[in-house]
């Protein structure tokens, strides 16, 4: 209910005020939010609330800041968050919150506040860097029928019947390397939706020092499709174009891959029903159920456990038995209780087992071995997918990416690792360096497959390949829901290829 700054049905405008003080006395932590603005906290002497002449004036300061509104409504209360309506100077409205952050539910508001702070700087970047242009659109609002997120602002640039993409990614916690994702998926958006405009490229804006993953993916997308540009912005405002061939080589290693050395337990358990054995290149042998491991043995070393890994007595052993008996009985697809969390957990891993047994199933080119976990290693640790590396029988690297749960990101976390692949194999440091022995491997760009359920593909996934450049060898393979228990393909798609 919106009631006026001249009465609340006929009542004067104290009333009003008399809200928003008891609004204010249930708070912990009261802060001001208006649109396009920082946080500013309402601390004891530091704002003033006044009633003078039926003008509720609400004013607010720190040390850089000094905000004076006048208050015509109360728009909305709700615990935790009350919402006024304002008027400034020329009769200007506008909208201002005042938050209790103490409560959960505020942070989400806060971040929407820094969204609608970052979008007005995304703005000054837009009309510095495209003077002549107009702003047609801009929002950091999201779009879930399209796949838009909040975490990014876009824009849309017009100039005559010429139209440009633009997304910025906002300093902080979220990856700066999303927005290329989101950027192709709204460039692809407008030229749907603008038919009347050439909507020519993208730009991409990222905070300064955080560009450099985004600028190794763009030699890889296709220039006759479209046209890309990245910046980037100091906390001072300032953007600069940055040229993505000035990052040079990828920042990336390759370990030498080493024999195992059996430790004489690992046969033992590894005969227990459904323990698998892998051979890591690091030398050490990893014993895993469905993907889970449970003990690794390297040398005369045996560790065991689920959670923190213990170094293993001859007296473990049958302790080592009973866990591997356990987590077959719970990790099964005929399990009885599929509510258990070790038959939920990590649903990647369980895909990988069931490529790793069945890798030809996916693609008969493949040989069955060796088939190798992530090589070269990846920065960042556990990025929700499983990479693996094989060799079709031309002696042709294939990347595999895994992933059992639709993810919009997927694409380009496999890009990552497949250009590094390609950036060892082009020098031949996998044979030089003990992988693959006596196969004799081509330099050739690798092949990428990227697995998934066929039910389970990101809608976005087709949008974001039409932009890969054409001579990377992308396909997609759909598997079956059912591929806990048998891995069938339902589907073998060739880049952005359309099903049917």
């Amino acid at each position: 209910m919106v009631r006026s700054a001249s009465g609340i049905s006929g009542r004067p405008a104290r009333e009003i005020l008399a809200a928003i003080e008891r609004f204010l006395e249930t708070c912990r932590e009261p802060a001001l939010l208006e649109p396009g603005e920082d946080l500013l906290p309402l601390r004891q002497d530091q704002y003033a609330l006044q009633l003078r002449d039926s003008r509720i004036t609400l004013q607010a300061w720190d040390q850089t800041r000094n905000l004076v509104r006048r208050i015509t409504a109360v728009r909305d209360e709700k615990p935790g968050k009350l919402e006024l309506a304002t008027e400034r100077f020329a009769h200007k409205r506008g909208v201002l919150l005042i938050l209790d952050v103490a409560r959960p539910a505020a942070k989400e508001w806060e971040r929407r506040g820094a969204r609608l702070v970052f979008r007005e700087r995304f703005r000054q970047f837009l009309a510095r860097q495209f003077t002549g242009w107009r702003i047609a659109e801009l929002s950091s609002e999201p779009d879930l029928e399209h796949s838009l997120s909040p975490a990014y602002a876009r824009a849309f640039l017009t100039r005559g019947q010429a139209g440009w993409a633009a997304m910025g990614a906002e300093p902080g916690p979220s990856d700066p390397a999303g927005a290329l994702a989101f950027g192709l998926i709204w460039l692809d958006y407008l030229r749907r939706r603008e038919r009347r405009t050439a909507v020519e490229g993208l730009s991409l804006f990222l905070p300064a020092g955080r560009e450099r993953q985004t600028c190794l993916r763009l030699p890889f997308l296709n220039s006759e499709v479209a046209r890309y540009e990245v910046f980037a912005y100091s906390e001072d405002g300032y953007a600069a174009r940055l040229d993505p061939a000035d990052f040079g080589n990828l920042d990336t290693s390759l370990d030498v891959a080493r024999r195992i050395r059996p430790h004489p337990w690992v046969e033992k358990v590894a005969r227990r029903p459904g323990v698998e054995c892998v051979a890591k290149s690091d030398g050490s042998a990893s014993l895993r159920v469905r993907g889970v491991e449970f003990a690794r043995a390297t040398g005369d070393e045996f560790l065991f456990g689920l959670e923190n890994p213990i170094p293993a007595s001859e007296h473990h052993l049958d302790e080592i038995v009973a866990l591997a008996s356990g987590l077959a009985r719970f990790r099964s697809p005929a399990a009885p209780d599929r509510r258990n969390p070790l038959y939920w957990r990590n649903p990647e891993a369980w895909l990988e087992s069931q490529v790793r047994s069945q890798i030809e199933r996916l693609d008969a080119t493949l040989l069955p071995a060796p088939v190798y976990g992530q090589v070269p290693a990846m920065a960042g640790g556990d990025r929700g997918v499983i990479d693996l590396l094989a060799c079709d029988r031309s002696g042709r690297l294939a990347v595999l990416e895994l992933k059992a749960s639709a993810d919009l990101q997927l694409p380009f976390q496999a890009l990552d690792y497949w250009m590094r692949v390609k950036w060892h194999a082009e020098r031949d440091e996998f044979s030089a360096r003990g992988y693959f022995t006596g196969i004799s491997l081509r330099r050739d760009a690798p092949r990428l497959l990227l697995v998934s359920p066929a039910l389970d593909f990101h809608p976005t996934t087709e949008t974001l390949l039409r932009y890969f450049a054409p001579w990377i060898a992308v396909e997609r393979i759909g598997v079956g829901v059912e591929w806990r228990s048998k891995l069938e393909v339902m589907f073998r798609l060739q880049g952005a290829q359309s099903p049917g």
